[in-house]
């Protein structure tokens, strides 16, 4: 009887980048898909928060679609790195059990480096020389969708999909082995935040701009201006470097305002029962995104 062989290295990275590919295409889709089935749901509720009034066309959609399929392979590329390199060991990742707070600090500062590559990646592709073939493809979503969160050139996936592998491999260098859960949990959050940011429709709370305890966690309407205006508000999760560089819509608190329309117009059941489900949905996702920032 013959034993089976061995995996080759060619069967293992077939393997590997199958998974990435899976794996982020059912992230993207799940993501962008439920918010963007929402929006068409609550329909009179998102009109009434819509941030712009042209609305994207037949044609936004499909570049966004095709892209973006493009995009998941550049990411599960990057899958595909990150495993070799802890197989190779040299990024430090354990998948065995962990503890909550180790979770909770791991993802925050995560998510808080990636604000800071965030905002100076895409500065720097906002330069003439580096704008057209980098940048411009995602900016021809003038006015955003949940899809256009992975609608990007080929050059821009590749940086954005980098900066986990990027991330690892400078903390094993210090020492640190990050658990697998943690990163998980980050690119869960990322995509959220990404399709939310893209929505199109103001999905915080009128009042979020005028409270210090959320006016440094970025909105719809903040992101939303970037892709119409074009030279401000390069941030991603937060308000921070913005502001520290001078680079925030001097018109970005009046327009979120214009945009956060009260939740409830009528009253009705039906728009209380709608507003509370999507209420539900934008504390929820916020919660998961900011709450390891806020506990560590």
């Amino acid at each position: 009887m013959t034993l089976p062989s061995e995996p080759t290295i060619w069967d293992k990275v077939i393997e590997h980048m199958m998974f990435g590919i899976y794996f982020d295409l059912f992230r993207y889709v799940t993501a962008a898909g439920v918010l963007f089935v929402m929006l068409l749901v609550f329909k009179r509720w998102a009109d009434n928060r819509r941030i712009q009034t042209r609305k994207a066309t037949g044609k936004d959609y499909q570049r966004e679609l095709l892209s973006s399929f493009r995009t998941v392979f550049f990411f599960a590329a990057t899958t595909l790195s990150t495993l070799m390199l802890r197989e190779a060991g040299i990024i430090e990742l354990r998948l065995e059990e962990f503890s909550m707070g180790l979770l909770i600090v791991q993802a925050a500062a995560m998510i808080i480096v990636h604000d800071a590559y965030f905002y100076w990646l895409h500065r720097a592709m906002h330069h003439p020389r580096l704008f057209r073939p980098m940048h411009l493809h995602h900016h021809k979503s003038r006015t955003p969708t949940p899809w256009t969160a992975y609608s990007f050139s080929v050059w821009e996936a590749i940086l954005e999909a980098a900066f986990v592998p990027l991330f690892l491999l400078a903390t094993s260098l210090m020492g640190i082995a990050y658990a697998g859960m943690a990163v998980l949990f980050f690119i869960w959050i990322q995509i959220v935040r990404n399709v939310m940011q893209h929505a199109g429709v103001e999905l915080h709370p009128a009042g979020w701009v005028d409270s210090k305890w959320t006016d440094w966690i970025s909105t719809t309407t903040h992101h939303d201006l970037h892709h119409s205006a074009g030279t401000y508000n390069f941030g991603f999760y937060f308000t921070f470097w913005d502001r520290w560089m001078g680079t925030e819509h001097p018109d970005y608190k009046a327009e979120f305002r214009k945009a956060a329309n009260p939740m409830v117009i009528t009253r009705e059941f039906s728009e209380c029962t709608s507003i509370s489900v999507l209420g539900l949905f934008t504390v929820g996702a916020t919660i998961t995104q900011y709450g390891p920032a806020i506990l560590a």
